[in-house]
């Protein structure tokens, strides 16, 4: 049967496919408009099959709270052309707010729940089909408190959601939910730190250690044989500046048997208290500038989140965030 234009209009419309495409699913299901959606929709679904081993680095990220419950979603695609678009957005935000209105908590209540009329998947599946890429929900998270608070950075590349132990204090949790997106937080303070974290940032922090002491002896006994060390820290160094001038041959095979021999003496003399004790600092260190409540407050120079909060209330906390970024 003939495909009148006005067919393929209102089945574009209904699916937000291209032109040609529509019109092909129309001819191949003799215009019916139903079986023609549903073919778009396999289409959509083979496309996305075929897609799937491609990164999908760009997207949407949006942050929302309604009170003592927040949300936060990443929608992923391949490309910032997409991702920027305002049909892209759109779409992340009815899900958002769906998912909101019915206060669902996990990604698999979102990807299963009524969007229009079919499943989020199916929604997301449509839009592989109208967009030609790879468009999957890669994040959803939310957070219930007192009082929850939302940011999104300009651009939707990155939000954050946080909790208060107490509302009334709208500027605080702002300017907290900003600090994590702005400074990256991986827990809310050291004890919170998932132990694996802990235990890797104190093996990279022994290593760092021990490749310090060792460097130092090193260098100091490069110093007192008249070899300056910038000279001699790689094989590639040392024949550059000797096509340079600045040392000899004699010099770097000198440095050489030095750096093998007080590297291995000094390793077999380590003290292992001390080791101990500068990677443990480090390891505090790391949760200074790591930690939420122990991260220097953005605002305020000197001055830490927790201690930023104390000012505003001596009880008020922040009980827990989420945050989220493209490419992280």
């Amino acid at each position: 049967m003939a495909i009148t234009a006005s067919q393929v209009n209102e089945l574009r419309k209904l699916t937000g496919v291209g032109m040609m495409d529509c019109k092909k699913a129309l001819v191949e299901t003799d215009g019916d408009m139903q079986k023609a959606i549903e073919l778009l929709r396999q289409k959509g679904q083979k496309m996305a099959a075929k897609r799937a081993d491609r990164d999908a680095n760009e997207g949407c990220v949006l942050a929302k709270s309604n009170g003592n419950y927040g949300a936060l979603i990443m929608l992923s695609c391949e490309t910032d052309f997409v991702a920027t678009n305002a049909g892209f957005v759109d779409f992340t935000n009815s899900i958002i707010d769906t998912a909101m209105s019915r206060h669902i908590t996990t990604k698999e209540e979102v990807l299963a729940m009524d969007l229009n009329g079919s499943s989020v998947a199916d929604a997301i599946t449509d839009q592989v089909a109208k967009i030609g890429e790879k468009i999957e929900l890669a994040h959803f998270e939310t957070i219930e408190a007192e009082k929850v608070y939302a940011y999104v950075h300009p651009g939707n590349r990155m939000g954050s959601i946080i909790g208060l132990n107490k509302s009334g204090f709208d500027e605080v949790g702002h300017d907290i939910a900003m600090q994590v997106v702005a400074m990256r937080p991986v827990a809310l303070d050291a004890a919170s730190v998932p132990q694996e974290i802990k235990d890797q940032e104190l093996r990279v922090a022994i290593e760092k250690t021990k490749e310090e002491l060792v460097g130092k002896a090193v260098d100091a006994a490069l110093k007192k044989a008249g070899i300056n060390p910038a000279h001699v820290d790689s094989d590639e160094h040392m024949e550059s500046n000797m096509s340079k001038g600045w040392i000899t041959e004699e010099q770097v095979k000198m440095a050489r048997e030095i750096k093998e021999k007080v590297a291995a003496e000094k390793a077999a003399t380590l003290n292992e208290a001390q080791i101990n004790q500068i990677a443990n600092g480090r390891l505090n260190k790391y949760f200074q500038e790591n930690t939420l409540m122990e991260q220097e407050y953005i605002m305020e120079s000197k001055v830490k989140v927790k201690e930023f909060m104390a000012k505003a209330d001596k009880e008020l906390c922040c009980t827990g965030f989420k945050r989220l970024e493209l490419g992280a």
